[in-house]
């Protein structure tokens, strides 16, 4: 057994290698299945990818049940602070149960807390996915500031009523690195309500719709909008890290030069 620091400052107390992983993070979820497919025991009912994983389901990221991954026996159960409840932590830890929770709020924040998961969590080897991603965004810890009067962007995440990305979230950072601004960028929430007026105005170039957590589809949101260009766009892509940011990389739309 070993000591280590999950990135909230906890000590844990692990195996050299644990064998038995639950993850309550679909994007984590994903980085697992790829990585430690033969570990990973059981996911969230939101842990869609890989399309084929064939693993135990515990409920959800707010409401995980606790008996169930208990029942799983674990060496490690994988959680996020934003994901997840520090209630259910708390309550897991309770019941003897190791869990490691990550803290991710920008790319590089997600690089380095993956790369602390595997190699220090873990016991693996560094994956080479997070390699790639690593040379694709670059791991400059300073926030990702686009020039003012720049194209800018905003991310709805919600209708009915509107929500868009804010402040101090992986998100923000992700598009700051495409090269756009962020129209919600000094909001006072990470997650604002909005009016569909915030979002339909001139100064924005373009709103991204994305299929998660709303699922906005071809004729569910870009109909709303009349004075702004919208683009309908991965949610995955957008709010996953893991193996997504590689595809994000490729993948998401940059402004026009």
């Amino acid at each position: 057994m070993r000591t280590r620091i999950d990135d909230l400052g906890t000590a844990l107390t692990l195996p050299a290698r644990p064998e038995r992983l639950v993850s309550l993070v679909p994007s984590l979820t994903e980085a697992l299945a790829v990585s430690v497919p033969d570990r990973l025991v059981g996911a969230t009912q939101w842990c869609t990818h890989p399309p084929d994983l064939d693993v135990a389901r515990v409920r959800g990221t707010k409401n995980p049940d606790l008996a169930a991954i208990a029942d799983l026996s674990p060496d490690l159960v994988i959680a996020n602070r934003e994901e997840n409840r520090e209630l259910d932590v708390r309550r897991l830890r309770e019941r003897g149960i190791a869990v490691w929770v990550t803290e991710i709020e920008t790319v590089p924040q997600a690089l380095t807390s993956m790369g602390r998961l595997f190699t220090e969590a873990l016991g693996s080897d560094r994956p080479g996915w997070l390699d790639e991603a690593a040379r694709a965004w670059g791991t400059d810890e300073e926030p990702a500031n686009p020039p003012e009067g720049g194209p800018t962007v905003a991310v709805a995440i919600w209708r009915d009523p509107w929500m868009a990305v804010g402040p101090r979230t992986y998100t923000q950072d992700l598009v700051h690195r495409l090269g756009w601004r962020n129209a919600f960028a000094t909001h006072a929430d990470r997650y604002p309500h909005v009016d569909l007026g915030d979002l339909d105005r001139p100064e924005i170039d373009l709103v991204l719709l994305p299929d998660e957590p709303y699922e906005f589809t071809a004729t569910d949101g870009p109909e709303a909008f009349s004075r702004t260009e919208t683009h309908l766009v991965s949610g995955r892509l957008l709010t996953w890290y893991g193996p997504a940011m590689v595809e994000a990389h490729a993948r998401l739309p940059r402004p026009q030069a």
